[in-house]
């Protein structure tokens, strides 16, 4: 197959080949090889290429599944962890300086389970500075795939553009305010932060201890519940779940926004119409307890995240990006009293949208308020506390947020639409999500427009 072919394929497209000869592992792990030795130069995607280990894994899995042995849906398929994940052997950089990368001796518990799976690692990805919102000038900014003078968003970044590039299938990321979910929409994939705990964090660098989540990101709801399925060693229906007599509330609070874009706008309305062509219904939900959020998330963030970095920053303070540097600088200056309001606040804040979603199938809003723009703002700031708008709610509930396309905005660019489900229905939501990608067609391969992508 011609560069490119393989690399768009679904995940399942991408087994049933295996399974009856018409690809080889070898041959997909070669051609996302080629495309990120293709691209890579101008979006920045990759902090690691671990092309030899790569081959050697494929070839592995062809061995094995000749043999009879399955190990699921991920055997052989092609896969990048963000470069906060743990791989023995791998250098972690963190999106930063040299002078804080390791070269971790064990596997973090989600390396485990993929390489259980049969998955193979093709490289770690680059990450906004230990996925703190700041670019690392050392490190550089990931560009977008869409338009390569944008960003791809964070922190998870570099994992949606290698996705979104087919330089792999699925990728890992973490979501601490949104960088799961907001560089999904950046890009026009899919990505989910599950519910809090599903996914295991051992060997996974910290931002929040509170707020941290690890999930899937993937082209379609399909792929990323097949790689769910890898990373939580859990199996169950995969069908797609159709949109007729599911219940959605429309979060207003987020939708009608003054920081949401007229063009994210209307490409979420346009895509509520097409569901209700399909038979879904809508209520309109009003939530209070959102008022004060982004403070509330940030008195949570910036002590731990301080406490977490308080050796690395004492020792190599000079190593950090300055907004970096900042934000952990900031983190003392919160009172105890403001971090006890803020984990009351969380509390509130999780009865009222437990609350809300009684009766329905799940909430749904815009992912971020606008399409992806140049650069990524600083997380502390109102163009911070704007990006975070509609994705910073569920790390404080712990509740599970699924973004995926939802039309295109100025530009072309894509526009993500977020589902907000019950707690533990992480499953069900990509199930439901797959039912509105039959109403709205995900736009899989990107125009690699831009600064020569």
């Amino acid at each position: 197959m011609p560069e490119g072919e393989i690399g768009f394929m679904s995940i399942a497209a991408l087994g049933r080949a295996f399974r009856d000869g018409g690809i080889t592992p070898f041959e997909a792990v070669e051609d996302c090889l080629n495309r990120i030795a293709r691209h890579d130069g101008v979006l920045n995607a990759f902090a690691t290429v671990t092309a030899d280990t790569a081959r050697e894994a494929a070839r592995r899995a062809a061995a094995e599944l000749s043999q009879g042995i399955d190990r699921g849906p991920l055997h052989g398929v092609p896969v990048a962890l963000k470069d906060l994940i743990d791989v023995a052997g791998v250098p972690t950089g963190y999106g930063s300086s040299p002078v804080f990368c390791t070269v971790p001796g064990r596997n973090a518990r989600i390396a485990e389970r993929l390489e259980a799976a049969g998955a193979v690692l093709v490289g770690k990805t680059n990450l906004l500075e230990f996925a703190y919102g700041a670019v690392n000038p050392v490190v550089g900014q990931t560009n977008n795939p869409w338009d390569s003078d944008r960003t791809s968003g964070g922190s998870s970044g570099g994992s949606a553009a290698a996705v979104a590039a087919g330089m792999a299938f699925a990728a890992v990321g973490t979501d601490t305010g949104g960088s799961i979910r907001i560089p999904a929409s950046y890009c026009g994939i899919v990505g989910l932060k599950p519910t809090f705990g599903l996914v295991p964090l051992e060997g996974v660098f910290p931002l929040s201890w509170t707020l941290d989540h690890a999930g899937p990101m993937a082209r379609t709801c399909a792929d990323a519940l097949a790689f769910l399925d890898a990373l939580t060693a859990e199996t169950g229906p995969t069908e797609a779940l159709p949109l007729q007599g599911r219940r959605f509330g429309i979060l207003r609070d987020h939708s009608g926004a003054p920081c949401i874009r007229p063009d994210v706008s209307a490409a979420f309305e346009a895509a509520l119409a097409g569901m209700a062509r399909a038979g879904a219904t809508f209520q309109d939900v009003w939530l209070p307890e959102l008022e004060g959020m982004a403070e509330a998330l940030l008195d949570i963030l910036l002590p731990e995240a301080a406490i977490i970095h308080e050796s690395r920053l004492a020792a190599h303070a000079d190593a950090y990006a300055d907004v970096t540097r900042a934000q952990i600088e900031a983190g003392p200056g919160v009172s105890g009293i403001a971090y006890l309001k803020g984990h009351a606040h969380r509390k509130r804040l999780t009865a009222a949208m437990e609350a809300a979603l009684d009766g329905i199938d799940a909430l749904i809003g815009p992912t971020a308020p606008w399409v992806s723009p140049a650069e990524d703002p600083a997380v502390v700031g109102d163009e911070g506390y704007d990006e975070m708008l509609c994705t910073g709610p569920t790390n404080l509930t712990g509740l599970p947020a699924l973004s995926l396309f939802g039309g295109t905005g100025a530009d072309g660019l894509p526009v993500g639409i977020m589902l907000t489900g019950a707690r533990g229905a992480d499953r069900r939501l990509l199930r439901i999500g797959s039912g509105i990608e039959t109403v709205i067609a995900p736009q899989i391969a990107p125009t690699m427009t831009g600064g020569g992508a």
